[in-house]
């Protein structure tokens, strides 16, 4: 295997915090590394100072001869243009390409990309939402096709449909780097875990369950070797102030032993603390939180939810899941009674007392101090009974005194979290409502926050993308199937995955071979919901193969076109361009089939 990178005695500090500390890392070509850490470690600055935008305070980083790096970063800026087509070119510098042939591959395999990610190549770039700008700036990305990719939370603000076609795309990489705190990404995508602990990188072999059980090991050990270092560091600090035995010139060895003792603790850096969270179910709901009768809704001429009857009981942990734009926000806001619903009905429970987390966070005014977020007017909070001070308060959240005067503009998106996080959890809710709470988190405190929702006795409903934070916390989980129509299964995500019907072509296939079909007559298209003929039920058994053959056909061209001059080069980027509407239109009637089906 070829080097990709390398990384030797790497120095980067903000002021007096050093983020990397004589750091070394070293990627071979087909590795794909998870790069994980606390909030504020300085993970993000590493990947910037691989991919050229930052630069080291001391030490090396080289890549290896060729290597092309792109970073897409946590929230991409995508340049002014009048389409998202037109403002990628701009990101990626397409238009000073000086390789003609190489500037058209890569257009057509912008074109592709945005179809598979579902972006509307003619959509309003300032108008994009977070989704649309993540998925447009991964589109650009895997175009370029570089050696080697630096992924900033890519998971972030995508549904899991669009998080399964990611994971799929980077397994065919080069080079891959990774920060991300989904674990089951992680668990799917990398060769090896590599952490940013204290400044050091340290490395493990395979995914993140394997680091998980070689991680506890060793910090185990790690506390057994600190414990024995501070006794015999305490025993050699009794000896010398015995007085005079210490300065006698047969001891003067124990003494500068000693001394390189007290250096070692002294630049001995203790590991982080924890997020240390409780939270207040208060006094009890009514039995019945809500209920929902034959509940429809539409936004903007789209059916957002069609005749959904429910109910929500004290206790019940409720899991939304479903794509961008399906509505489950909207549902949120059903359920609490926030929004009345243009059919059905809609009854609340009695003695609720909700708390609402915002993936916006909008309830945060970035003008307000951390200690006026909190407790405004006040240097208390009353959490579970017991008054606390303000500052130990936002300490349990790892937000030191000094930080506690500072306005929440200052904060980074892990840290908004965490105050919303600490704002929610310092008054009294039954009814506990999280709207994507995992974004920005790191792994240790999303793992926290998983421990304090197992032990809450009130009532949760969760929107969220994360297929492990789901299976640990819902107990239950509603999903949008399309056209408005919402189904309730048991358990997180993985249940609703074993429980879900069977995909359209394969339930195709086993009834042929079940069932010998009689031929039908032609008709005409049917309308969404009618019984599939038999010749629609044949077509959709052979679009897979035919959706194959084309971006087999696509490929090879933009493969073959660095041989082509002239007119044969713009026929084959005119055939491509040709293969990629096509695609459009059969990815559309697939969809339309396997919805019927």
């Amino acid at each position: 295997m070829s080097l990709i990178l390398q990384i030797e005695g790497a120095e980067l500090a903000y002021g007096s915090h050093p983020l990397l500390d004589g750091a070394g890392l070293r990627l071979m070509r087909g590795e794909r590394l998870g790069l994980i850490g606390r909030n504020g470690s300085g993970k993000s600055s590493l990947l910037r100072v691989i991919a050229g935008q930052a630069v080291l305070d001391g030490g090396d980083v080289r890549t290896g001869e060729g290597v092309h790096v792109v970073l897409v970063e946590q929230e991409p800026v995508l340049p002014p243009a009048e389409t998202m087509r037109e403002s990628l070119v701009l990101r990626g510098a397409l238009d000073d390409m000086h390789d003609e042939r190489e500037r058209w591959r890569v257009e057509a395999r912008l074109d592709e990309y945005l179809h598979r990610l579902s972006v509307r190549a003619e959509g309003d770039p300032a108008s994009a939402s977070g989704g649309e700008r993540k998925r447009a700036a991964l589109a650009l990305a895997m175009a370029m096709e570089p050696e080697l990719l630096l992924l900033d939370e890519p998971t972030n603000h995508l549904d899991i449909g669009a998080i399964a076609l990611l994971e799929e795309m980077v397994q065919k990489l080069p080079g891959l780097i990774l920060i991300t705190h989904d674990r089951a990404f992680l668990d799917r995508v990398v060769t090896r875990i590599v952490e940013l602990d204290r400044g050091w990188l340290r490395s493990y072999p395979g995914n993140f369950a394997a680091y998980r059980e070689r991680k506890n090991d060793e910090l185990e050990a790690e506390k057994i070797a600190a414990r024995k270092f501070d006794d015999f560091w305490a025993q050699e600090e009794v000896w010398i102030r015995q007085g005079i035995k210490a300065r006698r010139t047969r001891n003067e060895g124990r003494v500068r032993r000693l001394e390189r003792l007290r250096d070692e603790r002294a630049a001995r850096r203790e590991r982080l603390g924890n997020v240390r969270l409780s939270l207040d179910a208060g006094e009890r709901s009514g039995k019945l939180v809500a209920e929902l009768e034959h509940v429809h809704q539409s936004f903007g001429g789209r059916v957002l939810v069609r005749d959904l009857s429910m109910r929500l009981i004290r206790g019940d942990r409720l899991g939304l899941v479903g794509p961008n734009g399906a509505g489950k926000s909207t549902l949120l806001k059903l359920i609490l009674g926030e929004l009345a619903p243009e059919g059905g009905a809609v009854r609340l429970g009695t003695k609720l007392e909700v708390a609402y987390f915002d993936q916006m966070r909008a309830q945060l005014d970035p003008d307000r101090t951390l200690a006026e977020t909190i407790s405004p007017g006040s240097d208390w909070v009353e959490v579970g009974g017991n008054r606390k001070h303000i500052m130990s308060y936002l300490a349990d959240f790892l937000f030191p005194p000094e930080r506690a005067r500072s306005p929440v503009s200052t904060l980074s998106g892990g840290e908004r979290n965490r105050l919303l996080l600490a704002r929610l959890f310092a008054k009294p809710a039954n009814l506990l409502v999280l709207d994507e709470p995992t974004n920005d988190l790191d792994i240790e405190s999303l793992e926290l926050l998983e421990d304090t929702l197992a032990d809450y006795t009130g009532t949760l409903l969760l929107v969220s993308h994360d297929r492990a934070f789901l299976d640990n916390v819902v107990t239950q989980t509603l999903v949008a199937e399309g056209d408005g129509h919402w189904q309730e299964y048991a358990g997180g995500y993985t249940d609703w995955i074993a429980q879900r019907p069977a995909p359209a072509d394969q339930r195709s296939a086993e009834t042929t071979r079940t069932v010998a079909p009689t031929p039908a007559p032609a008709a005409a298209r049917k309308p969404a919901g009618a019984k599939m003929s038999f010749k629609e039920t044949k077509e959709l058994e052979a679009l897979p193969a035919r959706i194959e053959a084309l971006e087999t056909e696509q490929s090879e061209l933009l493969a073959g076109m660095a041989a082509l001059k002239g007119s044969a080069m713009q026929d084959a980027a005119r055939r491509a361009a040709e293969i990629g509407k096509e695609l459009e239109t059969v990815y559309a009637r697939w969809e339309e089939l396997e919805a019927r089906r």
